[in-house]
């Protein structure tokens, strides 16, 4: 039970920005820190998760705030996903993707999509969040080159991997989830790394080898994102009325600062190995069902399991 969480939170409610999701490497865990002091306020690090599984969730690659900022969905490089409620930290969900997961996203009726990208796969899983981990769990693999991020969005799971962004329509199905590819597009870059959905309307930023990018869904156009740091970002976090966060390795792929995009330090703390750092922010707050056509359906109470 993370105790000193909830007058945390308390205080956050108060402040300016919201605090930093970590994912720290040093430790193999995901924390929550002060934007400004670098306090850390909350972690986890898989402690309930049986001993045989832990090391699916070294070197954690990616976290994301979800489902009302209730809880955290992370994946790891040695191939773990989970689902996390942040009031006490409770893995309410985990499985193995494997094949060096990067990514991980919530599809909108409550299951889960991780990108591999030494695996060239997604992995759609059957997500039921009321016994953690089970073995045999339903989940379907589909190729994708080196697939460095997934995320859903505008009513499609767009997923990136080398030069080329996809979008996939996704069945809908809670028991038999499925993603079918429906388009392929020429990304003006080397290599994608980072995607996430952006302040601006209909738009997802992408993070390449060699530069920052901004994708507009509708007219499936790419554009600039203005940043000091273009290169080599592993991670990018947009702001919402806050400076917008990147990383960029120090040491081989981690770092231990955190910048935003005007090249200034937001936050250094030695000792920690950042992969990624986000905005402790969701965007989108409830989970539906989805129609046949892809379109949004009727919303999904999320169950308060103990």
């Amino acid at each position: 039970m993370n105790t000193i969480l909830l007058p945390f939170l308390l205080f956050f409610a108060q402040q300016r920005m919201p605090p930093i999701l970590i994912t720290d490497q040093a430790q193999h865990r995901i924390i929550m820190a002060d934007a400004t002091s670098g306090t850390v306020y909350w972690e986890w690090k898989a402690d309930d998760v049986p001993d045989g599984h832990k090391k699916w969730f070294s070197n954690p690659s990616d976290a994301k705030m979800v489902l009302n900022t209730e809880y955290v969905l992370t994946c790891a490089s040695g191939g773990g996903v989970a689902l996390i409620r942040l009031r006490d930290g409770k893995t309410v969900f985990y499985d193995y993707a494997g094949g060096n997961t990067h990514s991980a996203d919530i599809l909108p009726d409550l299951n889960i999509v991780t990108a591999s990208s030494t695996g060239n796969y997604l992995c759609v899983f059957r997500a039921d969040t009321a016994g953690g981990y089970q073995q045999g769990r339903l989940k379907q693999k589909i190729f994708l080159a080196d697939a460095h991020s997934a995320v859903w969005y505008y009513g499609r799971l767009w997923a990136a991997g080398r030069s080329k962004l996809y979008s996939f329509r996704y069945n809908g199905s809670r028991e038999t989830p499925t993603l079918n590819k429906e388009d392929s597009l020429k990304i003006p870059g080397k290599n994608a790394h980072d995607m996430i959905v952006a302040p601006a309307t209909q738009t997802m930023w992408l993070s390449m080898e060699d530069t920052l990018l901004e994708f507009h869904v509708p007219s499936k156009q790419f554009g600039p994102v203005k940043s000091a740091l273009q290169h080599d970002v592993k991670s990018v976090s947009p702001g919402h009325g806050t400076p917008s966060l990147v990383t960029v390795p120090k040491e081989q792929w981690w770092t231990d600062e955190i910048f935003n995009t005007e090249g200034k330090s937001v936050l250094k703390k030695e000792g920690l190995k950042i992969y990624k750092a986000r905005w402790a922010a969701s965007i989108r707050s409830t989970v539906y069902t989805v129609e046949p056509d892809g379109s949004r359906g009727r919303p999904i109470l999320m169950p308060r399991s103990n």
